[in-house]
């Protein structure tokens, strides 16, 4: 297990600056360094821990799978994958959720992936984490993949309090119009753009696993081309 280590540490260090830069210190240091410069330092310790997740990810063990993994749980995990691309894709459109937009767009009627749920983006993490688990389930990705799905949904709930504070009577408006849990009947509805983008980013990904050592994903596990 101490060969794990050096993974779990880079997870735990990447889950827990994230808390402790938006929620705690996050008065602090907005004050200290204003926006932009918190805004430059967030990012700067969120890719620099990213990036020792992603070695020490690459250097830990490949050790036995949990449980078996067949053509079953490839076709769950490529549908999972495929939701959670339109979803990001569509994340960036009229988000009340990004840095910097105003408030008052909470007070704006929910449309495309919004009817699905109001936090697209971080859901479109989670199912591509759950989805890693299932057709890699060994401890280093129960370490990597679990933390971006932690991070992911517990960050969500973090989120969604902090807006309440500072956003009030609007961000109310929001939560009752909108649902946490992803609500997948309302895919069908949430627009071409969402669609087209999480389609191509999903091929244009799933493809690109070749090139990392994996024999097929997606539709490229049945149709080599």
């Amino acid at each position: 297990m101490n060969a794990y280590l050096p993974l779990a540490a880079a997870c735990a260090a990447f889950v827990g600056t994230h808390f402790l830069m938006s929620h705690p210190l996050r008065a602090t240091l907005v004050y200290r360094l204003r926006g932009n410069g918190f805004a430059l330092l967030y990012s700067a310790v969120s890719l620099g821990l990213f990036y020792w997740m992603i070695t020490a990810f690459a250097q830990a063990p490949k050790g036995d799978y949990f449980w078996a993994v067949g053509d079953v749980l490839w076709g769950i995990t490529s549908i999972l994958t495929l939701v959670a691309a339109i979803l990001f894709s569509g994340s960036f459109i009229r988000n009340p959720a990004l840095p910097g937009v105003p408030d008052a767009l909470a007070a704006q009627e929910p449309a495309g992936v919004f009817n699905v749920t109001r936090h697209p983006m971080m859901w479109g993490f989670a199912l591509w984490g759950i989805g890693h688990i299932l057709i890699a389930p060994r401890i280093d990705s129960f370490l990597f993949a679990g933390s971006i799905v932690f991070l992911a949904l517990v960050g969500s709930k973090g989120q969604e309090i902090k807006k309440r504070k500072l956003a009030g009577v609007e961000w109310d408006a929001w939560l009752r119009r909108t649902q946490f849990w992803p609500r997948l009947s309302a895919l069908p509805s949430v627009g071409f753009g969402p669609w087209i983008a999480g389609i191509v980013l999903w091929l244009a990904a799933t493809w690109g696993h070749a090139f990392l050592g994996v024999a097929g994903a997606g539709i490229f596990r049945w149709w080599a081309v």
